[in-house]
């Protein structure tokens, strides 16, 4: 089996909208899709550098629903940056929630977690330094030693 490129579909309550905060937050690009009957969109396509993002409506008659009706997200979308502190604050200016602050990482990173307006979490990240997976190993141990199942 081989793949030739990966799309990351998400829906979305108010795809339109969610689209055009990707555009001011994280400098996305759109290829409109087609709309049907009522207004909902069946899928709009966002880019944002090398990612693809497939938005669309909620349509709660096929069982599709965004996050915000389960009450939250269970997982993030990742963004590698060569400026992570520009791409925080331009994302943060556009109305996205910190829910984890921006910061060096144990793991050679500079990242943090963000919430967008329609329940998505996003983390932004650059990479500070490769950490070998022996000191890797200690840092995770060190950073989680209290932390119980």
């Amino acid at each position: 089996m081989s793949f030739s490129s990966s799309t990351l579909h998400l829906t979305v309550r108010g795809a339109a909208e969610a689209s055009a905060w990707y555009r001011q937050a994280f400098g996305a690009t759109e290829l409109p899709g087609p709309v049907v009957p009522g207004g909902r969109l069946i899928h709009v396509e966002v880019r944002i550098g090398p990612l693809t993002l497939m938005l669309a409506d909620e349509f709660p008659e096929m069982e599709s629903f965004g996050p915000q009706h389960f009450g939250g997200t269970y997982g993030a979308v990742y963004l590698r940056t060569d400026d992570v502190d520009g791409a925080w604050q331009r994302a943060v200016g556009a109305g996205a929630t910190v829910v984890r602050p921006l910061g060096d990482a144990f793991w050679g990173e500079r990242e943090g977690q963000l919430l967008d307006p329609f329940g998505h979490r996003w983390g932004l990240t650059q990479r500070l330094r490769d950490v070998p997976l022996a000191e890797l190993q200690e840092l995770t141990t060190e950073a989680f030693a209290g932390l119980t199942a």
